[in-house]
């Protein structure tokens, strides 16, 4: 009996404990999030995103951020908010890349602030389209070791003029593709489609838009074309078949006219 109490009793404390390190659980971990951070954005535009980063402290008391990007004229500012959310500290930097050092303290959320121009495009490229990074954020920690905090943003830069090509280029391809689909043949406009991406790789716009659109109409004909050519065959189909029944009538018309006569 005094075993089986003393089995008991350790069970319990067991049980308790297991749920002890159940509830408190694994601490959370470091996170990074953006708001306002573009996909895409026109060369000379002013681009503004903000970071937060939640918990800078989960796992190391003491580290530097760092921060980098591809735009120019750039501003950081990195800003350091308690759990209630008052701002406890804030500076500024100028370039395209900052280092900022953290001491475990109140912080609880680090908001970084990236403002800058689009730069000028030295390589448009139709696929994959040019990227430009926005924003890397990278925690460094002494002895020089590095993670990103998150996966880069980047977006794509564009012109008008690219722009409008990009457009012209990917309406020709679901043009090509609707009349693949019907069955017309598109080798031409294929062709012609290639053209304009080789044209739009060279930064030659306006003949990237023409030929995309001579690839669409080339698809378009090509398409109409193969549909009348259906519609022939299903109207000679449906002559064929009614001219089939005409004969059979007519032949079994007969047949009864001949038997009626020799009755007679």
């Amino acid at each position: 009996m005094m075993n089986s109490n003393r089995c008991s009793k350790l069970l319990t404390l067991l049980l308790a404990a297991t749920l002890v390190v159940s509830a408190v659980g694994p601490a959370a971990a470091m996170s990074a999030s953006a708001s306002g951070a573009p996909s895409e954005a026109k060369v000379g535009s002013d681009v503004t995103t903000t970071f937060t980063i939640e918990k800078p402290f989960s796992e190391y008391d003491s580290w530097t951020l760092n921060g980098t990007t591809h735009l120019t004229d750039v501003t950081w500012t990195v800003k350091l908010y308690d759990q209630g959310g008052d701002k406890i500290d804030q500076k500024s930097y100028d370039g395209q890349s900052f280092d900022h050092a953290l001491d475990k303290s109140d912080a609880y959320e680090v908001e970084v602030k990236i403002e800058g121009t689009v730069p000028e495009v030295t390589n448009f490229t139709y696929d994959p389209a040019q990227s430009l990074l926005l924003a890397e954020l990278s925690q460094v920690r002494q002895g020089g070791s590095s993670e990103t905090i998150a996966d880069p943003w980047t977006f794509r830069p564009y012109t008008e003029e690219s722009d409008e090509a990009r457009s012209a280029i990917e309406d020709a391809e679901d043009t090509i593709a609707d009349a693949k689909d019907s069955g017309a043949g598109v080798s031409d406009a294929e062709s012609t489609l290639s053209d304009a991406v080789s044209a739009f790789d060279g930064e030659n716009f306006g003949l990237a838009s023409d030929l995309a659109g001579k690839a669409a109409d080339s698809a378009d004909s090509a398409q109409q074309s193969n549909e009348q050519t259906q519609m022939l065959l299903y109207g000679g189909a449906g002559l064929l078949a009614l001219l089939v029944v005409v004969g059979g009538a007519l032949w079994y018309r007969s047949q009864n006219q001949d038997d009626y006569d020799k009755l007679r």
